[in-house]
């Protein structure tokens, strides 16, 4: 079974690949704490490329779920192939626009992802 999300995984990343674009996920990771000084060094920002899709909501969304604001967009990236799985707070750089990551959900069958929907605001 394993075999057959993993294929799926691929033909997600596939489709993606070719009906959608490119997008920069963003993200910035920890400094370091130095005891000797009590001070936490800079972050590192750390970028990866993923194929992604970005879409407007739905008005059916708008009314069943309240954490939609006038204009989030949805964004679907496929999950295959990224080396760090996008979290809240993530920003993502879309045709050279900044969004940041409000919420994510990720369509994951029998342990395997797929694909991962971001909610992103400008």
């Amino acid at each position: 079974m394993a075999d057959f999300y993993s294929d799926m995984a691929t033909v997600a990343l596939d489709l993606i690949g070719q009906y959608g674009q490119t997008v920069t996920l963003q993200r910035t990771a920890a400094g370091e704490y130095d005891p000797e000084t009590g001070t936490v060094s800079d972050g590192t920002a750390e970028e990866q490329p993923a194929s992604g899709v970005l879409l407007d909501y739905t008005g059916q969304e708008f009314l069943t779920n309240t954490q939609i604001q006038q204009g989030d967009k949805k964004l679907k990236i496929a999950a295959k192939g990224l080396e760090w799985t996008p979290e809240i707070a993530n920003k993502v750089a879309i045709q050279g626009k900044a969004y940041s990551v409000i919420n994510l959900n990720e369509i994951n069958p029998a342990g395997t992802p797929l694909v991962y929907e971001l909610q992103v605001r400008a």
